[in-house]
């Protein structure tokens, strides 16, 4: 069974995209409407921005996201997925291509994630840091120990987990991480604590649009970061949309439960290659590899 899987934040560089638009009329359809669907020229920065420029989560965001839905549409019928999960942001990415999102809809959803996120980032100093070398527990016993709000916010593979939270209680946090034996406890040049209490006025902003959004049917189920289950049903899907925001993504345990439900394959669909590179930590011997437009029959 064929798994394919999307990227979050974090996978995207300057450039990203221009590949698609240069090689394919729909590509270049899609990348226009997203320009007139999001106010300002995304296809601009994405192909001629600094890395700077695209680092902003409200470029960011719609950006990894057109990448990876574009890409998946050009590819057409050689996109085959008996499942889908995506990491974060990339779980509506994979709703798309699973076909419970019309294209546009999903953009509108991801721009509207990103300005909510950003804003809630600038209202509260926050950051995020990677924990290697340590168990879950360990992680999970100290955040709760450490004076303010900070959180274990994505478990990515066994032995890596992302905290989020103040900026005081992460570098406290990272301290006595250090101290317990992690191999590494460093902060990330982010903006903000995403998938935390922190981004609860997000989650509320992002909930009024996802309830007025139509979501359908999907071909096949969902690995969702909430649940780390496969999910069918439309009411569910909606509620784990809206907690992931301040809940953590359960990416290791998706990983084993996509397995455990048969995947025998992943494919990762869009910029980078950082979830193959999980998938390989969980299980060198799994079968990983990249979308690619190489043998397509996309045309200009």
């Amino acid at each position: 069974m064929k798994a394919y899987v999307f990227p979050g934040q974090g996978a995207q560089f300057s450039g990203m995209g221009s590949d698609l638009y240069d090689t394919s009329s729909l590509a270049k359809e899609r990348f226009a409407t997203a320009d007139e669907v999001l106010g300002f020229g995304i296809t601009d920065i994405m192909f001629n921005g600094s890395a700077e420029d695209i680092k902003q989560t409200r470029v960011t965001q719609p950006a990894i996201f057109l990448h990876s839905v574009i890409l998946a549409e050009v590819l057409g019928d050689s996109i085959t997925p008996d499942m889908v999960a995506g990491h974060s942001l990339g779980e509506f990415s994979a709703l798309v291509v699973a076909g419970g999102m019309t294209f546009e809809d999903g953009l509108r959803l991801v721009s509207a994630r990103a300005n909510a996120m950003q804003s809630a980032c600038d209202s509260t100093p926050s950051t995020m840091a990677a924990v290697l070398g340590l168990e879950n527990s360990i992680v999970e016993q100290i955040c709760r120990e450490t004076e303010g709000v900070v959180v274990p916010a994505n478990y990515n593979c066994p032995g890596q987990i992302v905290i989020s939270g103040e900026i005081p209680a992460v570098e406290a946090a990272c301290e006595a991480l250090k101290e317990a034996g992690a191999r590494r406890a460093l902060l990330l040049p982010v903006g903000g604590a995403f998938h935390s209490p922190l981004m609860e006025p997000a989650r509320m902003k992002l909930a009024e649009a996802i309830e007025n959004t139509t979501i359908g049917k999907l071909s096949c189920p969902i690995f969702q970061n909430v649940s780390a289950k496969p999910e069918s049903d439309i009411s569910t899907i909606r509620t784990n949309l809206v907690a992931q925001l301040t809940a953590p993504v359960k990416w290791t345990q998706s990983m084993e439960a996509m397995i455990e439900f048969g995947a025998t394959s992943v494919t990762e669909v869009g910029p980078g290659r950082v979830l193959q590179g999980l998938f390989k930590k969980l299980d060198r011997s799994f079968s990983t590899n990249s979308a690619s437009l190489e043998g397509s029959d996309a045309k200009v």
